[in-house]
């Protein structure tokens, strides 16, 4: 018994040994680092496997398998994370929210998807926080599944499945009370039933529940709550007893205020959020995705003229709601609400809150270590630093200065692997 589990002992050791043999170097060599909090001129940075082995300004003798890349006259980040995506959407002046909610297979969006998750990857996003299918079900956990197998390139998925809605609140509703038609997202009414969607969605696969705090169903179309204090209660106990965070979708004061009350992480798109709501948002250490970009491509589609004629009444608002957010000090995280333009368009948003008003080293920040942050997800991604998954990208130029280079992608890596590398077919 003794002799065999030697015997054991030494073939594992012999394995761990073999396999630190196979491991793989890479060393990269920019002109300067963003670490997801601040730039450095003279660092590299040494892959080993899936994980940054070592990152700053140093000398040492390199393992004799390391393969140096040179990326002059590049900047290096961290993986960018995109905060709120829908890889089951395109674009609404290719096909309408409703078309494709009603008209297309949900065989044909999940081809669409695989499309839109290799761009997503290519533009330097290498997570992405996936905020509802839209009527594809749990097919987004699918999705992650493939990807996570390698059968498909993509981002790290934060799946939300199904969002959650007030039953009657959402759509396709084409004012047919006769005709029941699918819908986007999970019909729920009363704390019970939102109890018990919550679990059933937890159980097929999801990392992060999506509920929606307000929308259009007031009896004029005019934007409502969508759920009480009590249900609230119910949702943020049910959910976090599972470990999820809770995102809201939230437009009104009232809305983005019984969302943050209920301690949500993080509220989307909050157009008329104003700088009391934010600072309410700080002080219970809720974080506030903009989505500028998707009011910006919703407002073209329907014949605004950008840079020609005057800014509708929505941009100057959210403008001015942006603006007051910053004034706050609330914390800001980079998501655009891609699927309404372009999958890896997503820089477009980056470019919009600098326009805004955010510096750009912040949306860096935002687009890195925030998300990582709010997200949960610290421990593996969102900085150059060690023992952090090796989840990298390098683009020409330097975005502290001109946020647009972060369009200039020019090496991706996910896990360890290269994706993505100038010159190299």
């Amino acid at each position: 018994m003794k002799r065999a589990l030697l015997q054991l002992l030494i073939a594992g050791l012999t394995s761990l040994s073999v396999n630190a043999q196979t491991d793989s170097f890479y060393l990269l060599k920019p002109d300067r680092v963003f670490d997801g909090e601040q730039m450095h001129n003279d660092w590299i940075v040494l892959v080993k496997g899936n994980k940054i082995e070592a990152a700053g300004s140093m000398k040492f003798k390199l393992p004799e398998n390391t393969r140096v890349i040179e990326l002059k006259g590049m900047t290096l980040l961290p993986g960018l994370i995109e905060g709120h995506s829908h890889l089951f959407l395109h674009p609404y002046n290719e096909v309408s929210w409703n078309d494709q909610v009603l008209k297309e297979s949900r065989a044909e969006r999940t081809a669409r998807a695989v499309n839109h998750a290799k761009a997503t990857l290519l533009a330097g996003f290498t997570t992405a926080r996936d905020l509802g299918t839209e009527g594809a079900d749990y097919d987004d956990v699918g999705l992650k599944k493939a990807i996570e197998k390698g059968v498909i390139p993509g981002p790290r998925m934060i799946v939300a499945t199904r969002a959650i809605v007030a039953k009657g609140a959402y759509g396709p509703n084409y004012g047919n009370p006769d005709v029941e038609l699918h819908q986007g997202a999970e019909e729920a009414g009363g704390a019970e039933e939102l109890s018990r969607i919550i679990r059933s969605q937890m159980g097929k696969g999801a990392d992060v529940i999506k509920i929606y705090a307000d929308y259009r169903y007031g009896p004029n179309g005019e934007t409502r709550p969508s759920f009480t204090e009590a249900e609230w209660a119910v949702i943020a106990a049910t959910a976090k007893n599972g470990g999820r965070k809770v995102v809201a979708h939230s437009a009104t004061p009232e809305g983005m205020r019984l969302a943050a009350m209920a301690g949500v992480s993080s509220i989307e798109h909050g157009d008329d959020g104003t700088e009391e709501i934010f600072k309410l948002m700080k002080e219970k250490g809720v974080a506030f995705c903009p989505t500028i970009a998707a009011g910006d491509a919703v407002l073209q589609y329907n014949g605004w003229k950008k840079g020609v004629g005057p800014e509708p009444e929505r941009i100057a608002s959210k403008r001015k709601s942006f603006a007051a957010a910053l004034r706050s000090g609330v914390t800001i995280v980079f998501g655009g609400d891609v699927g309404v333009y372009s999958h890896g368009d997503n820089a477009r948003e980056a470019e919009l809150m600098v326009e805004y008003g955010m510096k750009p080293i912040d949306v860096l920040k935002s687009a890195t270590s925030v998300n990582a942050d709010v997200f949960g997800y610290a421990n593996k991604i969102g900085r150059i630093k060690k023992d952090l998954l090796a989840d990298i990208v390098a683009v020409d130029g330097d975005p502290s200065k001109s946020i647009s280079d972060i369009r200039k992608v020019g090496f991706v890596m996910k896990d360890g692997k290269i994706y993505k590398e100038k010159g190299v077919q």
